[in-house]
């Protein structure tokens, strides 16, 4: 579950992690008065307006129709309400988007940090995932911080450290320190970086993150270390431990089907394909997906019906596929071990009755608990559905049909 930077940074602060302050608003007159605030608080007359979707490249990215980027410093009242005037309501395109964008309901409202002062002020790069082939958590950092982090990756990955973390002992006291020598810092930044890796590490691993992302990680000119930016995302399957965590979903950010699959307890992924499918079963759905590749086709989506599918389910998938209007086929593809196959051909042929009109082919393989007795009822049902036995004729029906 993807979190907004205003969401993610309130919840670091519980774990003594310095953030960039801001308020997050949702109007132009509250953009204002967070702006007076903040001026209030710090003195600074400079304050940034930053747009809170679920993508990165925010700073690059311009609100469609206009020259406005997603990140912007207001040097005034007068500067901070044009630039939330122009951002709120807009649609942000942004390299993660895609041209379709994300309309932007809210802005964060947050402290300048690049005030003068006794040093330079440094940019870092810092974030924390699971390396599923090592089964550690690994600490990604980099000197290079800040939005051309892609292209330093890409074009200079030696710029780029690592510091894997085993599982039983944690994150280990010279752990910290290295990555703050290799930061390059020294004297009090050397000190606040070692508690500022430590207190993120147990944010990362108390708030059950799948990936936990600092750009920029910030040297202020008096020597303090702070998360300008936060990207979070947690692990859904976690959220049962923090009850008031799945309290933070923002469903308009999320793909409208996926949401709708979701209250149907179905496991749904939207892809860029043309051959629509329905599987039970998580392995069975990768290879059925690999199936259409090499038949010629291209996954539209990954669907799991689970082994308790009924027909009501079945209906609910067959609708949400049928709502893609790059689909070409679709594929049922059944193994009815806990599921019976029956079932699933009843949720079928009842969705195709409901929706009518279907002019695309409908493939469906039903093998195990009661597979004939449904082959029997989709023959018997009228319905233009080519049923297959074998998982090859399936396959070259696929083939015939994207051709």
């Amino acid at each position: 579950m993807n979190l907004h930077e205003y969401q993610a940074k309130e919840l670091l602060k519980k774990y003594k992690v310095p953030v960039q302050e801001g308020i997050a608003v949702d109007t132009v007159m509250a953009a204002e008065e967070a702006y007076r605030q903040i001026k209030n608080d710090t003195g600074n007359n400079f304050a940034v307006v930053k747009a809170q979707i679920h993508a990165g490249g925010r700073g690059k990215g311009k609100i469609e129709g206009k020259e406005q980027r997603g990140v912007a410093v207001g040097k005034s009242l007068e500067d901070v309400s044009n630039i939330a005037k122009n951002i709120l309501g807009g649609t942000l395109v942004t390299i993660q988007t895609g041209p379709a964008g994300k309309k932007v309901s809210k802005v964060l409202i947050a402290q300048d940090v690049y005030y003068p002062g006794p040093n330079p002020v440094k940019e870092f790069y810092l974030s924390i995932l699971l390396d599923r082939a090592k089964g550690q958590n690994v600490i990604m950092y980099s000197t290079e911080g800040g939005m051309d982090i892609e292209e330093v990756a890409h074009n200079t990955p030696d710029k780029i450290f690592k510091e894997w973390v085993y599982p039983g002992g944690g994150l280990q006291g010279y752990q910290a320190r290295k990555i703050a020598f290799n930061f390059g810092l020294s004297g009090e930044a050397f000190k606040n970086c070692v508690k500022f890796v430590t207190n993120l590490y147990s944010a990362y691993c108390g708030l059950d993150c799948s990936m936990l992302e600092i750009n920029p990680l910030f040297k202020t000119a008096d020597e303090k270390i702070i998360a300008v930016d936060c990207k979070m995302n947690l692990d859904e399957n976690a959220l049962m431990r923090h009850a008031d965590l799945a309290n933070l979903r923002d469903v308009n950010e999320e793909d409208p089907t996926e949401v709708e699959a979701g209250q149907y307890n179905l496991n749904f992924v939207k892809l860029d394909g043309n051959v629509g499918c329905m599987v039970n079963g998580a392995g069975l759905a990768m290879a059925t997906m690999d199936m259409i590749k090499l038949a010629g086709g291209e996954p539209a989506n990954f669907l799991d019906v689970g082994g308790t599918a009924n027909a009501q389910t079945v209906e609910a998938g067959f609708k949400i596929i049928m709502k893609d209007p790059n689909v070409k086929a679709i594929l049922i593809n059944i193994f009815g071990g806990i599921v019976r196959c029956d079932r699933v051909a009843s949720g079928v042929i009842e969705a195709y009755n409901k929706m009518g009109n279907i002019n695309i082919p409908i493939i469906v393989r039903l093998q195990g608990t009661n597979a004939e007795e449904a082959k029997k009822l989709i023959d018997e049902s009228g319905l233009k559905v080519q049923s297959a036995i074998l998982l090859s004729e399936a396959a070259e029906l696929v083939k015939k049909a994207v051709a």
